[in-house]
């Protein structure tokens, strides 16, 4: 599971990677024993095995790949590879055949986010779940089970982390380790047993990302029914399997960090990582004693970088290449004539060739409440097709986010006459209903703050179709109580049903001019049904009935302003299609979305009054670099002649809604709105999207005003702004300023559109 203010997203990358204290072993260095000259050629005609020897150690990890350039600077052969964690990454892309210059090239583009941010691109989630980002929800998410709370194995699951492992890896598919361009062996942690587990075969990208996962940060990966955390906790400096291997000379390289000062152990993370460390660097010296006279050990001196320090790959690696070359003459012995080295290595660098076969069965495993209808159905891989590993890895993603998984991954399967693959789509183990909460601020500095509070709670797969029912409580300025039950109609989820009801109150304000003459206070009871079809991933129309009743109520202003005493009844029809194919909802750099709208209002259905009402809005993102500029639009009216009810008239104005002037201010019964923005990113995030400086430019009109006297023409106004995406959601602190002279200053904690 995943989820610190937002004064800076260095403090959150440090914070995970305090849970990067909890990321990764933190050893004390070991000097470099007294070793005698290495072993002369043990049998005649043949040179000693030699294994390279790779730690954990978090980022610092990095600085293997520098230790990699001077071995191959000096022709010094390696036969096997055995690595933890870091180590077993890297490990993984020297024996499945990537170069140095490669790894190089890869560690610039590697960050905290890339590994870390945990959602996967969010046009491969399902609409359901696009449609929550819409919501002011912050923090995780929580699991509720037999009346009590449960939480996610780690901040983040490890999906991303994998993802990112399957592009490093040079090999894809299942395969022995053996058959690599160079024999390796990683190692994960059984939590079960406690044992260290050296995994000698299966896919490349899920045994790295066992290796690698960290208790309490990386949700633990399950394994032919095991449970695998980080190799670090048994086998940090994995020499035992090296040895295992044949080793005769081993080239063990150890990254680990030096445990925290007694100053430095303040807080609750701090003492675990520093428990976490103690533990660990047990298990390096017991590796260490195992290493012998001709066995050669690397300790490069990697200052203050912390295993957190993702986003310095680059700055690392030559401080592996340093401590390399400190022991020049132990690995200029070792060194192969150079057409010997380079025949070695022309025979390394082949890549293998991976398994694309078609298969004869998709089959997902030990699945107790998904239906694997539909789980198979957002996949774009099918039985009987070549494999594409590309489409493979975004079925992987698409899977994860259907949000019914902690973890995704796959294999293949030899089975007499048929080939499968098996999908290991791991059901969340806090599931499957689940509690969100949420926070929404904002203000004017003009006397205007509100703040809106919401807690929702989601039962999942109530039936083998899918039935999910939601509720949502909130409480502020809008005040709600909402449920509905959503219904599949068959496996595939094509199409489904919904029946749904909610109680709101809420606050509405009435201006004339720049002048606030009324506050509405309306009480809304209202229910229906839906039917609709969910187009997977890209959107979902729904049509529908909608009745029952609004009781507003004036809160302040002149009687005359009053609505009477009876109550609004409402009944219709209503049209909904939505289309979301935005990479982000707060900060979107690519993509679109847009949604349509219409209500017809009948008196033969219930209603006071018959009209139809329409609105259609969408936005697209276009980014170069850093910078990026937002198109958005807003249409509606009435179809037919007559004008809409005050109760349901076009409400308008504020923050990016035509800048400057008061939230709600504009109010008729049509609108015309366009908006081009422009923002920059000025802050890398980490975990979380980074800080933007942006200016809005904005041209609308609200006809047909409620009252004489507020604007008519057309509106041009424009804002600036400075954005971020923080742990408790997005914030905006922006000024607006229309060209009648309006203006406002606004404070956003949640989205102001």
């Amino acid at each position: 599971m995943k989820n610190i203010p937002i004064c800076s997203f260095k403090v959150f990358a440090a914070f995970c990677m305090a849970l990067c204290a909890v990321l990764v072993t933190l050893p004390v260095r070991a000097k470099t024993p007294e070793l005698s000259a290495p072993l002369a050629n043990s049998d005649a005609g043949k040179r000693p095995k030699i294994c390279l020897v790779l730690s954990g150690g978090g980022a610092r990890g990095a600085a293997h790949v520098g230790v990699l350039k001077v071995l191959e600077e000096y022709r010094v052969p390696i036969d096997c590879i055995a690595g933890t964690s870091m180590g077993s990454l890297v490990g993984a892309a020297y024996a499945s055949g990537m170069s140095v210059d490669e790894m190089e090239t890869t560690l610039k583009g590697i960050s905290t986010e890339l590994l870390f941010k945990e959602k996967p691109p969010r046009q491969e989630l399902s609409q359901r779940r696009k449609q929550d980002d819409y919501n002011i929800f912050i923090g995780p998410e929580l699991g509720v089970r037999n009346g009590s709370i449960h939480f996610g194995k780690g901040i983040v699951t490890g999906v991303q982390l994998e993802s990112v492992l399957r592009q490093l890896s040079k090999v894809k598919g299942y395969l022995d380790f053996d058959k690599l361009p160079i024999p390796y062996r990683a190692v994960a942690t059984d939590l079960v047993t406690g044992k260290a587990v050296v995994f000698s075969e299966g896919e490349l990208a899920n045994v790295m990302r066992a290796s690698m996962a960290v208790p309490g940060a990386v949700a633990p990966a399950e394994f032919d029914g095991m449970i695998l955390a980080d190799g670090m906790l048994t086998s940090n400096l994995p020499v035992e399997a090296a040895r295992a291997m044949g080793a005769d000379i081993i080239i063990a390289v150890n990254v680990g960090t030096p445990l925290l000062k007694r100053e430095e152990l303040n807080g609750i993370f701090g003492v675990a990582g520093q428990m976490l460390s103690i533990l660990t660097e047990q298990n390096v010296q017991a590796s260490l004693a195992q290493l012998k006279p001709e066995d050669i050990l690397i300790s490069p001196e990697l200052g203050d970088f912390s295993t957190g320090d993702f986003d310095h790959l680059p700055r690392i690696a030559p401080l592996g290449e340093t401590a390399a070359r400190a022991v020049a003459e132990r690995l200029a012995s070792l060194s192969l004539k150079p057409v010997e080295y380079a025949s070695l290595r022309a025979r390394q660098s082949v890549a293998v060739t991976s398994d694309l076969r078609p298969v004869d069965e998709i089959r997902f495993v030990d699945l107790k409440r998904v239906n694997p209808r539909a789980a198979e159905v957002v996949m774009e891989t099918r039985a009987g097709q070549p494999i594409d590993q590309t489409t493979l890895d975004r079925d992987m993603n698409r899977l994860y986010g259907m949000g019914d998984f902690e973890h995704v991954s796959y294999r293949f399967l030899e089975e007499p006459g048929r080939r499968v693959l098996a999908v290991d789509a791991v059901e969340k183990s806090w599931g499957p209903n689940y509690l969100r909460f949420g926070l929404g601020l904002s203000t004017d500095f003009s006397g205007d703050a509100y703040f809106n509070l919401l807690a929702s709670y989601r039962k999942t797969w109530m039936n083998s179709l899918g039935g999910e029912w939601r509720s949502d409580l909130q409480i502020g300025r809008t005040s709600s109580l909402k449920t509905e039950f959503y219904q599949p109609l068959d496996s595939r989820g094509y199409f489904f049903v919904a029946p749904h009801a909610g109680v709101e109150q809420f606050i509405t304000n009435v201006y004339q001019g720049d002048h606030r003459v009324a506050r509405y206070e309306a009480t809304s009871l209202l229910g229906g049904v839906d039917i609709g079809t969910h187009m997977l991933r890209y959107g979902e129309l729904r049509l529908g009935l909608l009745g029952g009743v609004v009781r507003p109520k004036l809160d302040t202003g002149p009687l005359v302003l009053a609505p009477g005493d009876s109550p609004v009844s409402v009944g219709g029809y209503r049209l909904r299609l939505i289309h979301d194919q935005l990479d982000s909802v707060h900060f979107p750099r690519s993509g679109w979305g847009s949604s349509a709208q219409v209500f017809a209002s009948r008196t033969g259905l219930g209603a006071d009054t018959s009209y139809t009402r329409w609105d259609v809005d969408g936005s697209s993102a276009y980014s170069f670099g850093d910078h990026t500029f937002n198109f958005g639009f807003k249409v509606g009216g009435k179809a037919g002649s007559g004008t809409l009810p005050r109760y349901d008239m076009f409400q308008w104005g504020g923050f990016l809604q035509q800048s400057g002037y008061a939230t709600g201010q504009l109010l008729g019964d049509n609108i015309k709105f366009g908006r081009l923005m422009y923002y920059r990113r000025v802050l890398q995030g980490s975990m979380f999207e980074g800080a933007y400086l942006g200016l809005s430019f904005e041209v609308g009109k609200v006809g047909n005003p409620l009252f004489v006297g507020n604007p008519t023409g057309t509106l041009i106004s424009g804002a600036v702004f400075l954005a971020a995406d923080t742990p408790i959601g997005p914030a905006y602190l922006g000024y607006g300023r229309a060209k009648d002279g309006n203006s406002s200053l606004y404070f956003y904690l949640g989205r102001p559109f």
